[in-house]
């Protein structure tokens, strides 16, 4: 079968492209430009040139074809929507939402031009069939599982999609890189969002957004304006360092008000929340059910999973309702459903 591999020049997909050459199958590889100039000291982003030539190196190794296509304009509207939930007080995750319509959106598109049955990526995550339906599980290295950000893709992408080496751990995916000659074998992982230069998305925010940053009152719990920020949208719920007061013991963020243009702080257990609804509730796994569901229900990527109980309501959406109290349940975030490591589906938290 022909397979597009979309190849960031790093060494997870630049593995998938080997491993599917090695079961038989016509790889093609695809860099997809950005337009974003990326890269700083200290961290690592994707899609800079350096990638691409990284990429392109492994696609020759391998005796592949290679494009390098231009998604500019999709990138432009992806920073526009991540600039535009920090305006809202929200805190986006643009990772979920690139994958959704970029690499399994318009990538696979592109792939069905080149008359391929396939698309690929170096995500550590692994698709089954069962009874008719593509279920997403886990990746076999826990330490490096990506299933939380491929949670809203449809029926109809899962079944195009191949995961080379979800199941597998990140040193084994090294070591068949080494023996395969790719010189990307021991590169770095990506750690950045890739179209935020710095490493630091406020900076990205003051650039496309620094006529709408306005000074206003950080308030504590008592009502009290115990300092001032530089714009609600610099700021995310539970964060604790860089609000710049003094009081004498720990503050987080805990309420954004954008209509107020106001940061409220508080002691930690004003974090704590035993419920959210969630809103364009996806199920991956399975039918959207009837009655609630018991899961673990993860609500940020580094997050631990927590015993909850998913309640579906109206439409697309449902409550999610914790069995202890979690922190920083931050609306913007996805809410991922767990079944140990099925993931059932998963939506937005409103609040």
């Amino acid at each position: 079968m022909r397979v597009v591999v979309a190849m960031s020049g790093g060494v997870d997909s630049s593995a998938s492209a080997y491993l599917l050459q090695q079961q038989g199958h016509e790889v093609i590889g695809l860099f997809m430009r950005s337009g974003v100039s990326v890269g700083h000291e200290g961290g690592r982003g994707c899609c800079t040139a350096e990638d691409a030539r990284d990429a392109q190196a492994v696609a020759a190794h391998l005796h592949i074809p290679f494009y390098a296509v231009n998604f500019e304009a999709e990138f432009r509207q992806l920073i526009k929507d991540f600039v535009d939930e920090y305006d809202r007080g929200r805190t986006p995750n643009p990772c979920v939402q690139c994958n959704r319509l970029l690499k399994f959106g318009h990538l696979l598109h592109f792939a069905r031009q080149l008359d391929a049955g396939g698309i690929a990526t170096g995500h550590y995550a692994r698709l089954e069939t069962r009874d008719g339906r593509v279920v997403l599980r886990r990746g076999v290295d826990a330490a490096k599982d990506q299933s939380y950000v491929l949670f809203n893709l449809s029926q109809a992408q899962l079944g195009a999609v191949r995961l080379p080496v979800g199941d597998l751990p990140k040193e084994r995916v090294r070591d068949l890189a080494r023996r395969a000659g790719l010189k990307v074998c021991d590169k770095p992982d990506s750690q950045d969002i890739c179209f935020v230069p710095t490493g630091d998305y406020r900076d990205t925010l003051r650039a496309y957004a620094g006529d709408r940053l306005a000074e206003g009152p950080i308030v504590d719990e008592g009502g009290r304006v115990v300092g001032r920020h530089g714009g609600v949208q610099l700021y995310t719920i539970g964060q604790r360092h860089g609000l710049r007061v003094a009081l004498g013991e720990p503050r987080y963020v805990v309420r954004l008000d954008r209509a107020a243009n106001t940061v409220h702080i508080g002691p930690r257990e004003h974090l704590l929340r035993s419920e959210c609804s969630v809103s364009q509730v996806n199920w991956v796994s399975i039918d959207r059910p009837d009655q609630p569901v018991r899961c673990q229900a993860q609500i940020r990527y580094h997050h631990a999973p927590a015993a909850a109980t998913v309640c579906p309501v109206e439409g697309d959406r449902a409550r999610v309702v914790f069995d202890r109290p979690q922190a920083a349940v931050t609306p913007g975030q996805a809410s991922v459903f767990y079944d140990a490591d099925l993931i059932l589906g998963g939506g937005w938290i409103d609040a």
